[in-house]
């Protein structure tokens, strides 16, 4: 049974107190007061209590104006005329102040308390606090903006990929508005042939996962492809359920142009000092064979000399010959050959990259099963190694696993270290497969040259060794392995 509130907390001005009433009251959420027409305090709910800090024996009997900041005072007055004109005053937002001086945000319902004979005795207040709310909303409001005025294109979709926003910038940078595009599929911007990067994103996103800086393409309402930088954010209801999915998209194609004629001008600038390179080097046994040949041709009736001009014309020849391959192979490590343990080697340069492989969510395993030491090059075999690692690492672009192994070999008789770089990518495809060994070959048309692989080769070559590739782009075992061998006997052990 509902007891009524004591007098001391609740007194109303009516004779006979309604019981159901006044436990009603009790147990608002709103702040619910009665004062008189002075602006004398007569009763105070235990909302009202909890939402201003005062205990109803501190507030009743007191005016209203405690309430009220000194700056808003002029307001009650303005509230009495218009009660007592026997007006109501619906959701009137205002500042009151609590016990502890603090203000906050209320929306207020004032209404004219009534005798039996009509006339207004006094005023009932009901108090809503709304500080957090109006905080939200204006939370709500600088987000909103920061969204419009964006230079990027920031949009929301559910977990079926249908948008559900689409900002400004998404409408200048695709070229559709946001009636065509809110209601509609994401794939409606995804070439044909990256549509299952949607299937991935999709699945990251339900796994709570963020994507960021992700480059691909996206396509316009005019059909034109963007390189595009994405970021992918999960979006979360109140009770931290997944519902959606954010994106942030900037263009970067002036970036990826800029980047290619840098790429460009880096190789014409490479082939330039390699040609100037190979004619500084060779100019001088050329003009040796010349002279040779010209001595030949004017003392053609002594076979001897001619045998022997001819002889060092050779050997001049054979020199631009050597010249020539060493200048095209893009080597010219003087160091001498050291015996090193290749998986320390590993090891070393896995360090290397470690910071930027962890970045890009790429997780490292080895398998190291042979410590053995072999003779090589550590300047060439680092190269090869860092080579591997980068290629397997952009082949990863939303992360995945990078494999190294070393193990002890014998291929065709021959006693070696089998090196491994392993990688959970899309593989390759079968048409690329057959030129990823050619020099100026590249997928990463702006950020590789192209010859990083074909060096590789040379260096195994140059130590005697092969290199091999398996790929797969199986939807479940995808990916693809770099076999090395390098044989314990080998020009640079004798």
């Amino acid at each position: 049974m509902l007891e009524p509130p004591k007098k001391d907390q609740f007194r109303s001005g009516l004779e006979t107190p309604d019981p159901l009433l006044e436990a009603i009251v009790s147990s608002s959420e709103d702040a619910i007061i009665t004062k008189d027409l002075d602006g004398i305090i007569t009763s105070w709910n235990p909302a009202a209590e909890r939402i201003f800090g005062y205990a109803p024996e501190e507030i009743i009997g007191q005016s209203v104006l405690r309430l009220i900041p000194a700056s808003l005072q002029y307001e009650e007055p303005v509230i009495l005329r218009t009660l007592q004109a026997g007006e109501q005053i619906t959701n009137f937002e205002t500042r009151r102040i609590t016990k502890q001086g603090k203000e906050v945000v209320v929306s207020l319902t004032i209404s004219p308390l009534k005798d039996r004979q009509g006339r207004v005795f006094g005023i009932t207040k009901m108090a809503r606090d709304i500080t957090h709310e109006k905080q939200l909303n204006e939370v709500r409001f600088q987000l909103a903006a920061i969204v419009e005025s964006s230079d990027d294109a920031i949009m929301t979709k559910d977990l079926n990929g249908m948008i559900t926003s689409w900002n400004r910038s998404a409408e200048r940078i695709f070229g559709y508005t946001e009636r065509e595009m809110v209601g509609t599929s994401i794939l409606n911007l995804i070439p044909e042939d990256l549509q299952s990067e949607e299937e991935t994103i999709i699945g990251k996103i339900q796994s709570g996962k963020r994507i960021d800086h992700y480059e691909t393409v996206r396509l316009t309402k005019g059909g034109e492809r963007l390189d595009v930088s994405v970021t992918i954010s999960p979006l979360k209801d109140a009770s931290g359920k997944i519902i959606g999915a954010s994106k942030v998209l900037r263009t970067i194609g002036e970036r990826k142009l800029m980047e290619k004629n840098l790429l460009q001008a880096e190789k014409i600038a490479a082939t330039g000092r390699m040609a100037a390179t190979i004619a500084h080097e060779i100019n001088n046994p050329l003009e040796s064979v010349l002279n040779l040949i010209y001595l030949a041709r004017t003392n053609a009736s002594d076979t001897g000399e001619v045998v022997a001009f001819l002889q060092t014309a050779e050997q001049e020849l054979l020199r631009v010959s050597h010249i020539a391959k060493q200048t095209l192979g893009y080597y010219r490590e003087h160091s001498a050959a050291l015996r090193v343990s290749l998986a320390g080697l590993v090891s070393e340069t896995l360090s290397i990259y470690k910071p930027k492989l962890t970045a890009g969510g790429v997780k490292i395993q080895t398998r190291f099963s042979s410590d053995t030491e072999i003779v090589v090059r550590k300047g060439e075999m680092m190269q090869v190694i860092s080579n591997l690692i980068t290629n397997a690492m952009y082949a990863m672009p939303s992360g995945g696993t990078l494999t190294a192994s070393v193990e002890d070999a014998v291929d065709s008789g021959r006693r070696g270290l089998l090196l491994t770089i392993e990688d959970t990518g899309e593989g390759i495809t079968a048409e690329n497969l057959k030129k990823i060994f050619e020099p100026f070959f590249t997928t990463r048309s702006s950020i590789g040259t192209g010859i990083g692989l074909w060096v590789a080769t040379q260096f195994i070559k140059g130590h005697q060794g092969r290199i091999d590739v398996q790929t797969s782009r199986d939807a479940v075992s995808h990916g693809t392995k770099m076999v090395i061998f390098l044989p314990f006997d080998n020009p640079y052990s004798r």
